[in-house]
Parts: structure tokens; C-alpha cells; sequence
């Protein structure tokens, strides 16, 4: 991801007309979002901060393999870090990713609860 990466604050709005550069960027984000320990993970960072023992437990996958989605988390600019003691705290870095977390997660369930039945 390139990094540059910024969030705008919660308040922006997108632009009415999107350019290349918008479409680039929210693919590059959505592409991030699109594995399951990221989404997990960022959907526990949406309800508080925490550090990677806490962020193993609430998405269930091994310490290694989270420390490496929340590093890549970190270089998208999509959490934020800062040290208390020896313990790592990671943050959502804006307003905007809980939003579309929460979003992705009510269109699952949409989704679900609406599927036809098979015959």
C-alpha cells in the first residue's frame, strides 16, 4: 500500500465525481479489508483499543500471523500504535474505516437473513 495512505477525518465527504486516484486508493483499502483476521481485527479495534494479546484472543488466529496483519495494518495507515511500558497499543487511525467496517458487517448480515430458500 502505498504510503502515503491518509484517511480523511470522519466529517469529509468524498467527492462528488471520483477520480483515479480515489478509485485507486479505496481499492487498495478494500483489498485490505477483504481478508477475514484484518476484518476481525479491525472490527475489535471498532469497539476499543488494544494490544496483540488481546487482538489474538478476539479474532482467534496464532500471535504471529496477527502481529503480521496489524503491521500491515499499521504501513496502510489504517491503526495507529503508541507504546505503554512494553505493551503496544493499536487504535483505528479514523472515524470512517469503524463506519465502513460496521457497514460490511450489516451487508453480511443482510445477506444472510435474506438469502432465498433452496429448493
Amino acid at each position: 500500500m502505498d504510503a502515503r495512505m491518509h484517511l480523511s477525518t470522519a466529517h469529509d465527504a468524498h467527492p462528488r465525481n471520483p477520480g483515479e486516484e480515489q478509485f485507486s486508493l479505496a481499492a487498495e483499502i478494500l483489498a485490505l479489508l477483504g481478508d477475514r483476521t484484518r476484518l476481525t481485527l479491525l472490527h475489535a479495534l471498532a469497539q476499543q483499543e488494544a494490544d496483540v494479546t488481546t487482538l489474538t484472543e478476539a479474532c482467534g488466529a496464532q500471535r504471529p500471523a496477527v502481529s503480521q496483519h496489524l503491521a500491515r495494518l499499521r504501513l496502510s495507515g489504517l491503526v495507529h500504535t503508541r507504546k505503554e511500558g512494553r505493551r503496544v497499543i493499536y487504535t483505528l487511525s479514523d472515524g470512517h474505516l469503524r463506519r465502513v467496517v460496521d457497514e460490511a458487517l450489516s451487508l453480511a448480515d443482510h445477506h444472510l437473513t435474506h438469502r432465498p430458500a433452496h429448493d
